[in-house]
């Protein structure tokens, strides 16, 4: 199986990002009609936004400590360090989805100066890392299913990860102050 996926690794993560895009794309735009989704209690879905930025904050420890591991020479923490990273984008992204899917996205309610000048910028280059993202997690992810680990480093893999990891995490800090944004400050 991962010889196979080895011939594949442009096309499925071209494959992946195109999905992915199109799940929360879809979300937003509101096609994913409200009435297929189960509805949580309003507490549930007041929770999420939190829930979310915790998921953030912790997702930046956890990829911090994955690039700490690998700087260390610790390959198999860091591999278990760059799931659990991917698993809580995971978890972020279902959440999200499905609270924008039922409730949509949050408007901001701050000053119109601070909405321009702030809010919306730092929203911009979150999306835009968020985006850039997601085709160099899924290659990374790929290279590192489908290589035996003796012979990663010969691969994209660990150029591409730093970049990788550098824009995910900047993205999730701007995802949390995005946040603080919406739900705290106004």
């Amino acid at each position: 199986m991962e010889l196979q996926v080895r011939d594949r690794i442009p096309s499925l993560t071209a494959l992946l990002t195109i999905v992915s895009l199109a799940l929360v794309v879809g979300a937003v735009r509101g096609y994913v009609p409200a009435a297929v989704l189960p509805r949580a209690p309003e507490v549930v879905l007041d929770a999420i936004p939190p829930v979310n930025a915790a998921i953030s904050a912790l997702a930046i420890v956890v990829v911090l400590s994955g690039l700490r591991a690998i700087k260390r020479g610790n390959v198999d923490r860091h591999r278990r360090l760059m799931l659990t990273g991917f698993g809580l984008f995971l978890a972020f992204l279902v959440l999200y989805l499905y609270r924008v899917s039922l409730v949509g996205p949050t408007h901001f309610a701050g000053p119109g100066w601070v909405e321009t000048s702030l809010y919306l910028p730092i929203l911009v280059v979150h999306m835009g890392l968020a985006i850039v993202c997601l085709p160099l997690l899924y290659y990374v992810l790929l290279l590192a299913y489908s290589y035996p680990v003796a012979e990663l480093p010969a691969t994209n893999h660990p150029r591409v990860g730093r970049v990788a990891a550098v824009l995910w995490l900047v993205s999730f800090a701007l995802g949390i102050v995005v946040y603080l944004l919406l739900y705290v400050v106004y």
